[in-house]
């Protein structure tokens, strides 16, 4: 009977050891719920690098929740560019927006406790896991894009991406430090898991930033208007500072991500929204500007470039396979602010970091003027230069 009994402990022991050596070669032989467990372990260590320990919870005006973090505990700072990075709190010499009407208030009007963050944190949206999955899941054919890849009416099967811009002409080869816009802001209507953006683009080699505001229900689970940020590293992209690979914040009293004000069509009174995208000239380090304020930046040796050879201002929507979503106020241009979605205010930074405030080395780009147009410097209703009246119903 104990000759039984060891017989059979000896068979089971060298069942377990053999196809446990099998498993490592063969998920076969793993259960799904160990699997389960294995994926949520790695999302979960992922996720820790974006939920970081928190001093506090504080929520803008909208309702949303930030984690006040530490400023040196941010999710990009554990970047490969960070490593011996020299902060630098002081206010840079770049070319800056101060030359358009800025205030000098500050953005405690965006939160519920008049303040934002306590010095040295910074606030960064709490990520949920099924928020961080999505985020991780979305496809090649999903992430924002340029246009420079695209040709009038070409089908876009593949991509489902569309395009109403004003660009620099390429071919040119000049080098640019930066760019400015001022934009008013709509909430054109989307549907999962479509998505519709006004903003600037900047080239960097293979790698691009942007900035503007953004319809996109996928990424924030409504279809509210919010202002971006979008980062495209090699293989990897991150919106905000929701990942590693996003942008390093300094300021502890604008929320990334959070609603934006939106224009009513025919009213005299909208909401306009001033971005820059600039580079320092010392340290080659790329900022966010918003109103004016430096919101954040990029340390110079995160991207392939230095410096960017694309510059383009206006819409991208993706359709997902469905008709494809309005873009800015989603009417096309009939050349009145009140009634139409515009740029305008746009400069270049050139490489020897000049302003250039005319930008006349740039051409208007619709992919499908079915659904998406886009007019340069026509006649203006308001006194501004560089106008750029885009948008449209899409539908196609």
């Amino acid at each position: 009977m104990k000759s039984s009994i060891l017989m059979m402990l000896l068979f089971v022991l060298g069942y377990i050891v053999c196809f446990g050596d099998m498993s490592s070669l063969n998920n076969s032989f793993v259960d799904e719920e160990t699997l389960q467990y294995f994926s949520d372990f790695k999302n979960k260590k992922q996720l820790i690098v974006v939920n970081k320990p928190a001093t506090n919870i504080i929520k803008t005006m909208h309702g949303d929740p930030y984690e006040c973090v530490d400023f040196y505990k941010q999710p990009a700072s554990e970047h490969s560019s960070m490593k011996n990075h020299l902060f630098r709190y002081e206010r840079l010499q770049i070319p800056s927006l101060t030359n358009l009407e800025t205030n000098n208030k500050k953005f405690g009007y965006l939160w519920k406790n008049g303040i934002g963050c306590p010095t040295g944190t910074v606030p960064i949206k709490k990520v949920t896991k099924d928020e961080f999955v999505r985020l991780n899941s979305f496809s090649e054919k999903y992430k924002p894009q340029g246009s420079w890849n695209f040709t009038y009416n070409q089908s876009n099967i593949d991509n489902q991406h569309h395009f109403a811009v004003s660009r620099i002409k390429t071919g040119k080869g000049k080098i640019y430090n930066g760019a400015t816009m001022v934009a008013n802001t709509y909430n054109p209507k989307v549907k999962f898991p479509q998505y519709s953006s006004t903003r600037i683009h900047i080239q960097l080699g293979n790698d691009f930033i942007q900035a503007g505001y953004t319809v996109n229900p996928k990424l924030y689970s409504d279809s509210k208007t919010r202002n971006f940020v979008y980062t495209k590293v090699g293989e990897n992209q991150c919106y905000n500072s929701m990942c590693s690979d996003g942008i390093i914040i300094v300021r502890s009293d604008f929320p990334l991500g959070s609603v934006e004000e939106t224009c009513v069509r025919g009213d005299i009174e909208g909401y306009v929204q001033i971005y820059g995208l600039l580079k320092d000239k010392a340290s080659g380090t790329w900022w966010l500007e918003i109103e004016g304020k430096q919101i954040g930046f990029w340390p110079a040796n995160k991207f392939q470039k230095s410096s960017d050879n694309n510059v383009e201002w206006g819409g991208e929507v993706y359709s997902a396979h469905m008709p494809s979503p309005q873009m800015g106020c989603g009417y096309f241009p009939v050349g009145r602010v009140r009634y139409d979605s515009v740029i305008y205010n746009i400069t270049l930074v050139e490489e020897n970091f000049n302003i250039d405030k005319r930008v006349k080395n740039r051409e208007a780009f619709s992919d499908n003027n079915h659904g998406y147009r886009v007019a340069n410097d026509i006649y203006s209703d308001i006194p501004v230069n560089n106008i750029i009246y885009y948008g449209g119903p899409g539908n196609i």
